[in-house]
């Protein structure tokens, strides 16, 4: 059990923020708390996809004598780590237009908090 442990402590970190942020998008009620644990949420599949695409004593894949190309395994696969950049980027823009929308609210309700807010809804 140990070594389970030992063996995979990335992947149970990452599964630790993973919950965290589910728990905050989920059972929180202020709208600026579930914006955060949704960036935690993000944040922790990027982390799992550039952990699983990591390999020990592997190179870049650029032709290099001493590296030989018939040893594939040798090299990086570097899709996973490229795609996540690109999520990275998407995801500073969906924080971005989450904020913007966040202050239209406070400026027009005057709170975050999710059932006030719903109650102020319907009241007009």
């Amino acid at each position: 059990m140990i070594e389970l442990l030992h063996d995979y402590y990335a992947y149970w970190a990452i599964m630790l923020l993973l919950v965290i942020g589910l728990y905050g998008m989920l059972i929180k009620k202020n709208l600026m708390k579930k914006v955060i644990g949704m960036v935690i949420f993000q944040n922790s599949i990027i982390l799992l996809f550039v952990a699983a695409a990591f390999k020990w004593d592997a190179t870049v894949p650029v032709l290099d004598a001493a590296h030989p190309t018939e040893n594939v395994a040798n090299y990086l696969n570097p899709l996973p780590h490229t795609l996540m950049l690109t999520a990275i980027v998407v995801g500073v823009a969906i924080v971005g237009v989450a904020f913007a929308l966040l202050i239209a609210i406070y400026r027009n309700f005057g709170t975050l908090e999710e059932p006030e807010l719903m109650e102020r809804m319907r009241g007009e």
